[in-house]
């Protein structure tokens, strides 16, 4: 009884060893901090890009930007559509948000398989979608929907779903004059920052408790500038998320690809040659190909296919990323019926073959050594897995795997099919799978197929 004792005294002082982990408000602390393992297993997030931009929905997010830097595209649009002396803060009270449902939202979430979402709290046009006691009368609540956008759909996600919540936040805004006049100072003054945006990063963060800080804007000052240590700091000792937290790399010019939680190193990462990467990292991309917020003008082809859609998932994982795919909804709160339709799609697909995509881990070779459109993800749980995604159906039925080898393989099957399917050694190496001759619609996925090899 004295041994059992000790031994539950020494996981006790170990567990609370970890709790009182502490993180000084410098890299070299805080990137030593463990990455939540949460966020590896889930592999699939969604982007909500959502503002007042969402209501011009014209060219991109970015409109503001383009129309006051002369955009002839942008100023075109203006000029034959709006009176002389209309404002960017006159289309405001148009972002009404009247057909906004967020329990909808969390359903159609759920229903695409993905395990987290990350909302635009404040793009760089600076308008919060929550009530904040830091941007007066530039709110959702103060001007346009009068509603709390951002606590209504963190209320229906956590009541209707097991997704983790997460925000996206700017810490910059394009035209803010607090901002502009640091700005004019060199960044040697910090205006903007103490009475603005590390105000209202932390009222998030008590307020909404998210999982995932979302940071960007961060790339024309040092992260000095913007007290991002002693924020990470704060987040990771203090905070109410401070146990479960995920973090990205932007906080500050020259942090991208070398600080903070995972890397997105750009927008729509791809690390070169689809290799495997030494730092966990995150593929943030749009369904629309042409813009994050929402586009009138978009055609049918800027949209992503399913194929796109599950080829991007397979190649980032593949190489140790997590997929974040962008929706965004119009400025009445309809997320458009192309955007729902690849995202119950996706979530079919994950019906079959999530065992090869959720809590799944690189395998030595991240993509086939001979034929392409193959991906590769494996597990190791009471035996050694290996996952082959095929995106292309082979035409001869036989599919020539060089990357397995086959002394180390005993079974093969497709998942969704219960029956094994036959295979040999090849030739010259790898091995040679005979695809089943099922019909298409008793296929047990659409548009790609997974193979497991034990």
């Amino acid at each position: 009884m004295k041994a059992i004792a000790i031994y539950i005294l020494l996981l006790l002082a170990a567990n609370l060893t970890l709790l009182q982990a502490h993180y000084d408000p410098t890299w070299e602390s805080l990137d030593a901090r463990p990455l939540p393992t949460w966020y590896d297993q889930a592999k699939i997030g969604i982007f909500i890009h959502w503002g007042v931009f969402s209501v011009p929905s014209f060219g991109s997010e970015w409109f503001w930007n383009a129309w006051m830097n002369k955009n002839p595209a942008a100023v075109k649009f203006m000029d034959q559509n709006y009176k002389p002396n209309f404002t960017y803060a006159d289309f405001a009270p148009m972002f009404t948000a009247e057909f906004y449902d967020p329990d909808f939202w969390a359903e159609l979430f759920q229903a695409s398989g993905a395990k987290y979402i990350v909302l635009t709290s404040k793009h760089h046009e600076g308008y919060t979608m929550w009530p904040s006691k830091y941007s007066w009368n530039w709110n959702s609540m103060d001007v346009g929907p009068r509603r709390d956008l951002l606590g209504d759909l963190a209320k229906s996600i956590r009541k209707n779903t097991d997704l983790v919540f997460g925000l996206y936040h700017s810490l910059f805004e394009w035209y803010n004059p607090l901002y502009l006049q640091d700005k004019a100072n060199k960044f040697n003054t910090t205006y903007f920052v103490t009475t603005k945006t590390m105000p209202e990063l932390k009222e998030l963060v008590m307020q909404y408790k998210p999982s995932v800080v979302w940071s960007d804007g961060e790339w024309e000052a040092p992260d000095t500038y913007w007290d991002s240590k002693g924020f990470l700091a704060w987040l990771y000792n203090e905070s109410p998320v401070k146990d479960v937290v995920v973090t990205n790399d932007r906080w500050g010019s020259g942090t991208l690809c070398k600080h903070g939680g995972y890397y997105t190193c750009t927008d729509k990462y791809n690390p070169g040659k689809w290799v495997l990467q030494k730092h966990k990292w995150e593929n943030c991309m749009t369904i629309d190909s042409g813009s994050w917020g929402y586009r009138r003008n978009a055609q049918l082809s800027d949209y992503l296919t399913i194929n796109d859609l599950i080829q991007d998932l397979a190649s980032t994982i593949s190489c140790g990323g997590n997929l974040l795919m962008n929706v965004g909804p119009t400025h009445d709160g309809r997320i458009l019926p192309i955007f729902e339709e690849r995202l119950r799609q996706l979530g079919a697909w994950l019906n079959v073959n999530g065992e090869a995509v959720y809590a799944s881990n690189p395998w030595t070779h991240q993509n086939d050594t001979i034929t392409p459109n193959i991906w590769y993800t494996s597990k190791n749980d009471e035996t050694i897995s290996i996952y082959a995604f095929v995106l292309t159906w082979p035409r001869t039925n036989s599919l020539l795997l060089g990357a397995v080898d086959a002394d180390s393989i005993t079974d093969v099957s497709m998942l969704g099919l219960a029956e094994l399917l036959q295979w040999k050694a090849g030739k010259q190496g790898g091995i040679v799978i005979e695809f089943p001759m099922v019909p298409l619609p008793l296929l047990p996925s659409q548009w790609a197929w997974v193979l497991k090899l034990n």
